[in-house]
């Protein structure tokens, strides 16, 4: 079988910029001061989201080029770089840069539980902010208080448990990141297993002198899918057989494999299918009352609100999938448990909901994105003018194009959301009819869609 693959890693300049230790460092660095300065505002600026440095620049330009930008295309690439684990991780490793007693963690290093050895807590919490996600996203404090909230909690399990177990197993926004930064065309992986196999050393999980053991908490040798890698490159730096590689691949090779797949990622993908189209709702539809409610937290109208979000993303999505999936599993008249369709199926998602998630995100975007003129020179919403654009006027860029520009994201994850589909049928060996009631889900949940853009 040919390799379609390209290994980044024979290019020597980009094998010696991933070897070296300021790497990280100077990702994270450069991100630092906006995060920094998103707090600042957020505790401190004027209470006008659309004015606020915190709101602006968290919300809409980070939201947009990591769902546009970095998750389809470098996958977890926004966990290498982001900075609210840094400071835990500084702490751990009592050092900014270099390897300290061959990557010895200074921390208690107590093991995470072995119940909580999965996504479900990381979808508890996404549910949490989804439910107030109208408060966060619009008001600077709370917005704020909530970022300062997951860097304590990030420090404190840093202090607490090995590595960053914050990233792996709580952090809400890492959970969807991880599902779908198995569509990305990068990946890091062994280059040759058997050489793993009879080497003994395995510096690239329990560390060495030239870098510390996978911080994600995973033994290279064994990955297979992009899921919980977060391109850190410290198995690069630390292999001591150069038997790692930064490849550019296909698109989705990790939805091609089935091996790995889990009721907690199944379920979350469909949780994260359901919130596309509630967050369009909440923030880009017509209907006042709705997001009224939303922002009107403890209010009759938010329990009402509250209670709708989480029957749908918990119940009512899931149901109806469910639902499909059992008529397929009927139809292809196969002995394979229903939880096994169900999860095998669910992989389909995928792109379906990284499809949504994009049209959302830059409707929202081209919305909101002039904002970010204004706030650059007056980040505090104070009357400064640092660069003359503060009083650059609000313009919705792209009008009356938006939905023509969405349709085409929706279409390439409904194909791709298809063709996995009938992919999983040929895998479990029955008629290709067996796909259909998967695909009319598909198709259903792509015209809602398309109805809420038009």
């Amino acid at each position: 079988m040919t390799d379609t693959r390209l290994d980044l890693t024979r290019i020597p300049i980009i094998k010696k910029i991933l070897a070296s230790r300021w790497l990280q460092w100077s990702l994270v660095a450069g991100t630092l001061p906006f995060f920094v300065l998103a707090i600042l505002t957020g505790l401190f600026g004027t209470p006008a989201g659309n004015r606020n440095f915190g709101i602006v620049f968290v919300w809409i330009v980070w939201w947009g080029l990591l769902m546009l930008v970095m998750v389809p295309f470098a996958g977890r690439f926004w966990c290498a770089v982001c900075p609210i684990p840094a400071p835990g991780e500084w702490l751990q490793r009592r050092s900014l840069v270099q390897v300290h007693e061959r990557g010895k963690l200074f921390t208690l290093g107590l093991k995470w539980p072995r119940q909580l050895n999965n996504i479900w807590l990381q979808s508890a919490a996404f549910l949490i902010v989804a439910l107030f996600a109208k408060v966060i996203l619009t008001t600077p404090f709370v917005s704020a208080v909530t970022v300062l909230i997951f860097a304590g909690i990030a420090i404190a399990t840093s202090l607490l448990f090995e590595r960053r177990t914050f990233c792996r197993y709580i952090c809400p926004v890492g959970g969807f990141i991880g599902l779908y930064s198995q569509v990305a065309p990068i990946e890091v992986r062994v280059k040759d297993h058997a050489l793993c196999a009879t080497h003994h050393d395995k510096a690239c999980y329990i560390g060495s002198e030239k870098g510390y053991g996978c911080p994600w908490l995973i033994f290279p040798a064994t990955l297979d899918k992009n899921t919980n890698c977060g391109l850190c490159t410290e198995c690069l730096k630390t292999c001591t057989l150069d038997n790692i590689a930064l490849s550019v691949r296909p698109f989705g090779k990790d939805l091609l494999t089935n091996k790995g797949r889990r009721l907690d990622e199944a379920y979350r993908s469909l949780m994260m299918l359901a919130g596309a189209p509630l967050y369009t709702i909440v923030f880009l539809g017509p209907w006042a009352e709705i997001k009224e409610a939303a922002y009107a937290i403890a209010s009759p109208g938010w329990w009402l609100y509250a209670l709708g979000l989480l029957a749908l993303t918990l119940v009512v999505v899931p149901g109806i999938f469910f639902a499909c999936v059992a008529l397929s599993k009927f139809i292809a008249r196969t002995k394979a448990s229903s939880r096994q369709f169900f999860v095998e199926y669910a992989t389909a998602l995928l792109p379906l909901g990284l499809g949504a998630w994009a049209s959302f995100s830059l409707s929202f975007v081209l919305v909101n994105i002039s904002y970010a003129w204004q706030v650059i020179s007056d980040p505090f919403g104070w009357g400064w003018n640092l660069f003359g654009t503060a009083n650059w006027q609000w313009t919705p860029y792209l009008a009356g194009w938006q939905a023509y520009m969405q349709i085409p994201i929706l279409l390439i994850g409904l194909v791709a959301a298809i063709a996995i589909a009938f992919r999983t049928t040929g895998e479990q060996r029955g008629s290709s009819q067996a796909a259909l009631p998967i695909v009319a889900f598909c198709v259903a949940f792509t015209l809602v869609m398309v109805g809420l853009n038009f």
